[in-house]
């Protein structure tokens, strides 16, 4: 499992690739990211990028030494449900 390293002050873009190889010809209909723990000052999602195979958010924030799960859960246009999660540590870069 990799751990991704993010500076507290840095709003930084993650993606998630769904097309490679797992759609199937569906394309994503829904999607939601959540962090967690949620808690004031922690990693917030500053913004959200839905298109047809691809998904990202801007993360924003975190307490130095911190370890974080953000996870995103996917509606795609056939009705099937997935999540992908990744966990964030916030050190200073």
């Amino acid at each position: 499992m990799a751990i991704f390293l993010k500076d507290p002050a840095a709003a930084i873009d993650y993606a998630i690739d769904w097309a490679a190889g797992y759609l199937d010809g569906a394309t994503i209909a829904g999607s939601d990211w959540r962090v967690t723990p949620d808690q004031p000052g922690g990693v917030a999602v500053a913004a959200t990028l839905t298109a047809p195979g691809l998904t990202g958010a801007t993360l924003t924030g975190g307490g130095r030494g911190r370890v974080y799960r953000v996870t995103n859960a996917v509606t795609l246009s056939d009705g099937r449900h997935d999540e992908r999660t990744l966990d964030l540590r916030v050190e200073d870069r």
